[in-house]
């Protein structure tokens, strides 16, 4: 599943445990250009269209089939963000990430050095989730500003973000205000975006833009282009606590949004659809319309991440059927 980049502005190194990761050059942002925003129109009927077809024609099987799972693994966002969670979860957590699949099944296939992409977290587990991880080259992910609704004192979202990043987080995970895109106050959620992108200085941020409560396909698909003429890292969807969260008509909007950006300014975004993904086929369909919509380079950690905490599981359950032709437990591999 690895491929070939060929772009010059792609920098390669090498983690600690291995594994090659791409770096773009961040996104600036642009200055607000709201006839561009404006001009965007969605048609709801053909991305239903487009959607419903994918899953059935891009299915893949056996040793495929696993290497796209592998690929997946790699690029999850492990997650808790729970009121009870503990030191010990998150150390558990991190434990997983760093070995997401046992040893032995990742010899049978053929593997090594497999980490998940990041391990997110509250901003009070940061510490912790750090010093878990030390020397793997794995990021701890925080979510900020008033998550999960985003209505809390604009000064403490934005001193939320310093104290996440002073705390070691390497990416923060923002939530926008939704009622600047329900009310089309462009100007304002711009403004928003692009103080938390400052906030967060070296840290690359993830725009949350919780789909589920922005009304319309045409909202999402503007809500995105500002983010990214903000300076949007990532954009992504859910933040896992909405009615609804990711799906594929929202990710292809969303998908085309970025598509559309690059080809306007030449900087690549990174996409992370959240919440509701937890089968491991959800996955594959994910990373076929990825595929087919944004091309391979989006298909590396760098720009293209799951916000999951079950799906990891699944990956696992499915990947032991390929070596064994028996599905094991889903206990067996708890994550914590």
């Amino acid at each position: 599943m690895q491929t070939e980049v060929t772009s010059t502005a792609t920098d390669l190194s090498t983690t600690e445990a291995g594994l090659p990761q791409l770096h773009e050059p961040r996104n600036p942002g642009t200055d607000l250009d709201l006839d561009r925003v404006l001009a965007v129109q969605v048609n709801t009927s053909a991305v239903e269209r487009r959607c419903a077809t994918l899953p059935g024609r891009r299915s893949v099987k056996k040793d495929y089939q696993a290497a796209w799972l592998l690929k997946a693994v790699s690029m999850i966002d492990l997650t808790t963000l729970s009121g009870d969670d503990t030191e010990g979860r998150v150390r558990r957590l991190c434990a997983k990430a760093r070995q997401p699949v046992s040893k032995g099944m990742l010899s049978d296939l053929g593997m090594t050095g497999l980490t998940t992409g990041a391990v997110c977290v509250y901003h009070d587990m940061i510490e912790t989730a750090v010093s878990a991880l030390k020397g793997t080259g794995i990021p701890v992910a925080a979510v900020s500003t008033g998550f999960p609704a985003g209505l809390s004192p604009f000064h403490l979202r934005v001193a939320e973000i310093e104290e996440s990043v002073k705390a070691g987080a390497e990416e923060i995970d923002i939530v926008i205000s939704r009622r600047h895109v329900l009310t089309q106050n462009w100007q304002a959620l711009y403004d928003e975006m692009r103080e938390f992108r400052r906030a967060c200085g070296d840290a690359h941020v993830k725009a949350i833009l919780a789909t589920g409560e922005l009304g319309s396909l045409r909202n999402v698909a503007r809500a995105s282009q500002i983010c990214m003429m903000a300076g949007a890292d990532f954009i992504k969807t859910s933040t896992g606590k909405e009615s609804v969260n990711a799906t594929l008509p929202v990710s292809l909007v969303m998908i085309r949004a970025i598509r559309d950006y690059y080809d306007w300014t030449g900087f690549r975004v990174g996409y992370k659809p959240a919440g509701g993904i937890s089968k491991a086929k959800d996955a594959i369909t994910y990373l076929a319309l990825i595929k087919e919509e944004l091309g391979d380079r989006w298909l590396q950690p760098d720009l293209f991440r799951f916000g999951a905490s079950s799906l990891l599981g699944d990956i696992e359950r499915q990947l032991e059927h390929h070596l064994t032709g028996r599905y094991s437990a889903a206990n067996r591999h708890a994550i914590g």
